[in-house]
């Protein structure tokens, strides 16, 4: 894998980094924007999402569906994201259909309509998507931990907002947003594929230069204390499952504790893939919990999240319970384990093992030309492209002492949210 890359700054700011890669001639083109539910207010949460699926209505200069039709009839993949921190759009092409992705995303960059009728269109769509969600018991339960966790920092909400909020916002907040923060100070365009980088800024600086750039009105954002009693919450619903959900507050990405967190994570219950697009499978059969819960039948699975943040967010360990079992054993069985490696240190043995799990994961994650694209975004929205390029070295790095002391520090029951989605079986 070839790392180097190259980084510019166009005059009005835009931030462009690019990565030849001639292994396959296909360019992949992302565009990511440095706002999501972090940067959202009370009345006005789920804003970012719904800016991004109003990104998808149409400019005058591409009408809404033509650049569908058109990307489908040249091989290409597109799509969106919103996240905490970000909002992403990418372009997949054939290498010789790069001028297409080019001219939409920097059109829609500064001229996209946010036609009322649209707008309203959207709404229901928003909407039903929010209420979609609500049936699923897990869904229910994040939230509730997600607002337990959190007191004031705007990641206690759901990217998708609020029915309240969602049910509130109009045209003109959708497109005072839209204007604030897709501008060329805010934003980050990466692409990676077969090119040469001379060719491709020139492409890059004829596209997106003439787009004004706006400083970007800084958000005051309160950071949460950690918790020092433990919170537990239950939540009852239609279903046939009972969920145990454990959650700890997360070091941000940029903390040398998020990488220890990492191979805590490996060790407890396999990998955590940072990368949405995933790119190989690892088992966690040899993880702790999956050997302490799913082969003595006690839970059904087990699986950690642990997320790359610029603020610290959360770290949770999510447990579907057998029909045939109680909560209350399994949440015994998990205390045991973390007791263990809170009480005494992790064997190098088995910390290189869950190194070289977390390493392999991370590796099958960054494979392709669409992955590769996307770290070289991806990492600049909480740190830098560093980041990227030195994250196995971290994760080699870890001992037991530093295990250790980051489990006593990270892992404390005191500390953490305990929730329950407790199943009302038999109703609809």
């Amino acid at each position: 894998m070839v790392d180097k890359i190259n980084s510019f700054t166009l005059t009005n700011g835009l931030k462009v980094l690019l990565k030849e890669i001639h292994s396959s001639p296909i360019i992949s083109h992302w565009v990511w924007y440095r706002v999501g539910s972090r940067n959202e207010v009370e009345g006005k949460t789920g804003i970012s999402h719904w800016a991004e699926h109003m990104q998808f209505k149409g400019t005058p200069k591409f009408p809404q569906g033509v650049l569908d039709r058109a990307i489908s009839r040249d091989g290409g993949m597109w799509n969106a994201f919103t996240h905490l921190d970000w909002t992403t759009f990418f372009e997949t092409v054939p290498a010789e259909k790069i001028n297409l992705p080019l001219e939409l995303e920097s059109d829609r960059m500064n001229n996209s309509i946010y036609d009322p009728l649209e707008v309203e269109s959207e709404r229901t769509v928003i909407i039903s998507e929010r209420e979609g969600n609500e049936n699923e018991p897990l869904f229910r339960l994040e939230e509730a931990i997600q607002l337990a966790a959190f007191k004031f920092h705007p990641y206690r909400n759901e990217v998708l907002g609020s029915i309240a909020d969602l049910q509130s916002i109009q045209r003109d907040d959708l497109f005072n947003h839209y204007k604030t923060y897709y501008n060329p100070q805010n934003a980050v365009v990466a692409v990676a594929g077969d090119f040469e980088t001379e060719k491709m800024l020139e492409l890059i600086k004829d596209r997106y230069t003439d787009i004004p750039g706006n400083p970007v009105p800084k958000t005051t954002i309160r950071i949460d204390q950690i918790l020092h009693q433990e919170e537990q919450i239950e939540v009852h619903g239609p279903g046939e499952t009972t969920y145990l959900e454990l959650t700890w507050r997360a070091p941000a990405a940029n903390s040398d504790d998020f990488f220890a967190l990492t191979v805590l994570d490996s060790y407890l219950t396999g990998p955590t893939s940072l990368n949405m697009f995933g790119g190989g499978g690892i088992s966690n059969k040899t993880s702790r919990l999956y050997k302490s819960l799913v082969e003595k039948e006690l839970a059904v699975s087990v699986v950690g999240s642990l997320q790359a943040t610029i603020d610290p967010f959360l770290y949770n360990i999510t447990i579907t319970v057998r029909p045939d079992r109680r909560w209350q054993d399994v949440l015994s069985t998990v205390d045991a384990e973390i007791d263990k490696i809170l009480q005494s240190p992790i064997s190098q043995s088995d910390i290189d093992r869950a190194v070289k799990q977390a390493r392999a994961l991370f590796t099958y994650g960054s494979e392709n030309i669409t992955n590769q694209a996307f770290w070289l975004g991806y990492s600049e929205m909480f740190d830098d492209y560093e980041w990227f390029l030195n994250y196995v070295d971290h994760l080699k790095s870890s001992t037991p002492s530093r295990l250790l002391e980051a489990a006593q520090r990270l892992l404390p029951s005191n500390t953490r949210v305990r929730g329950v989605f407790l199943p009302e079986r038999g109703e609809a």
